[in-house]
């Protein structure tokens, strides 16, 4: 599923960059090549990134 339409970001790249690599949402987003446009993501981007960074942790 594209979490961020704008920069069509799956969720699954998301989840593995969250895992990978420290920072937030809009970091982790520029260490993807890309910016976050309209905004409208972030937070269930935001949401996205704990999940994954606490199941790993798990």
């Amino acid at each position: 599923m594209y979490i961020c339409i704008c920069n069509a970001i799956r969720e699954n790249d998301l989840r593995r960059a969250a895992c990978q690599q420290r920072g937030d949402a809009e970091t982790l987003y520029s260490r993807l090549g890309f910016a976050p446009q309209c905004r409208q993501c972030l937070e269930e981007a935001e949401m996205i990134v704990e999940e994954a960074r606490s199941s790993m942790a798990a």
